[in-house]
This record gives structure tokens, sequence and C-alpha cells, in this order.
């Protein structure tokens, strides 16, 4: 008997001896894939993540939506932040992306763009700077932006090849020295052509709302330009009724409605 309970303990210190190595082993790699993560981004461009909430608060999170208020109607954007489907909701047409195709139901034939660019074009410019968190992205110093006798320090965002729609795009983030806000974006367009574009547009941020500890843009404001000389402002995009969510919709939230058709 006294052998036996002499060998129950020998076996019970080991178990929580290799319950407790587990444990420290898990903590361990865990500590070391947030450091392989934080290490795939520049310092500078993990304090803009920083400055706008943390990527950390931000990944949890699995559906964004907005509205655009137009002349003639609202313009509902519902966004599935990690599978990147999306719906756009007008009341006289819808479009959006299953996952695989883009689809569009315009019974009366009003809608006059091209779908496939426009789908996630707002969201895109909408959810910066943490859409520059994605993989297959390639990150580079580039030269301060000057506006008002003000410098902007900035980041150089290109992306490897069979990334996304246009992986020539090219995008150029800019932020306060002191806050590491971000203030301004410029952008390249290769979709169409699919040639590398040297013609960088450019965006203001200035005006941000604080959604669940995030920082997302209250309007977008498109700039005149003369190369990386800034002009007057040209137009303005105002964002209302943002919201993020932990939950997910429904799997056929997203899905094609029977009447669209399926855009090539």
């Amino acid at each position: 008997m006294k052998n036996i309970l002499i060998f129950s303990l020998v076996v019970l210190l080991f178990s929580c001896k290799s319950d407790k190595s587990k444990l420290e082993q898990k903590r361990m790699d865990s500590t070391l894939t947030e450091t392989a993560v934080k290490s795939a981004y520049p310092k500078n461009m993990l304090k803009v993540f920083d400055a706008h909430g943390g990527l950390d608060s931000w990944k949890p999170f699995k559906t964004l939506s907005f509205v655009i208020p137009k002349t003639d109607a609202l313009e509902t954007h519902t966004i599935a932040l990690h599978s990147r489907k999306d719906i756009i909701s007008m009341p006289q047409l819808s479009l959006g992306f299953d996952g695989s195709q883009v689809w569009l139901l315009d019974k009366e034939e009003a809608y006059k763009g091209d779908a496939i660019f426009y789908h996630n074009l707002m969201f895109y410019f909408f959810a910066m700077p943490f859409v520059l968190a994605d993989e297959g992205i390639v990150y580079a110093e580039t030269e301060p932006l000057e506006f008002e006798a003000k410098s902007y320090p900035g980041i150089r965002i290109s992306y490897n090849s069979g990334i996304g729609t246009s992986p020539k795009d090219e995008y150029f983030l800019h932020y306060d020295p002191e806050t590491f806000e971000m203030k301004w974006l410029g952008y390249t367009v290769t979709y169409s052509s699919g040639a590398v574009s040297e013609n960088v547009k450019w965006i203001r941020y200035d005006e941000w709302a604080n959604v669940e500890g995030i920082q997302l843009p209250k309007s977008l404001t498109w700039y005149s330009y003369e190369g990386k000389k800034i002009g007057a402002p040209k137009n303005t995009v105002v964002f209302e009724n943002i919201s993020l969510s932990s939950a997910e919709k429904p799997t056929d939230f997203y899905k094609k409605p029977e009447r669209a058709t399926f855009v090539n």
C-alpha cells in the first residue's frame, strides 16, 4: 500500500511538471509569434497602427459597416474583415463580392460604374492604415510630403506579385511626426491598364472618429496636385453610421441575390 502511494505521488509530481512545462512552452510560442508578427512591419508603421488603436485591437473585429451619403441616396457598405466579402446597398441597386466573384443587382440598369473596381474601393481607403497590414506587402521609406510648412514622413507600400487585383498599385502613407497619426495617402491606379503608373493621387485624412477604440476617418478629401506639390481641395467623401463588430454576418449575407448577375 505504501509503495502504491509513493508511486502515485511520483506520477502526480511528473504530471504537474509536464503540465507546467506545456504551459510555459505555450506562453513562449505565443510570445515568439507576437514578436514575429511585429517584426514583419517597420517600426514606424507599427507606431502608426498604434496611433489608430493598434493591430491587436483591430484584428478581433469581423464586420465593418459605414454609410456614404450621396446627393440622391445613401450608400451602405458592409465588409467581412477577415474574408473581405462585401456588399454595397443603394435604394435602386446593390453590388457585392461573395468571396470569389463580384455580382451586380441592377434591375433598372442604372449603374454606369465598374463594379469590379468599385466594390471594395472605398473600404480600402476607409480602413487605412489597417489594410496596410495585409500579407504580401513590401514596406520602404519614401521622401516626406510637404504641406503648409509642415513635413510629413512617409512609408511606401508595394505588393508582391500575384497579390490582389492590382499588385502594381502603390501607396504612400504620410504621418504626423509627433503623433504618428495618418495624415495623407498617395496612391496610384493600375487596374484598367495593368501598367505601372507614376501618377500619384493624394487624399488628406484630417478628421477621425473613435469607434470601439479604433480611429477611423469621418471624411476623406481629395486634393489637386502636381507631383508631390499639393494644391487645393477638390472633393470630400463623408462617412456616417460607422460600426465595428466582433460578430459575423450570416453565411448567405454576401451571397449573390437570385436576380443578380456575376460581373466579368
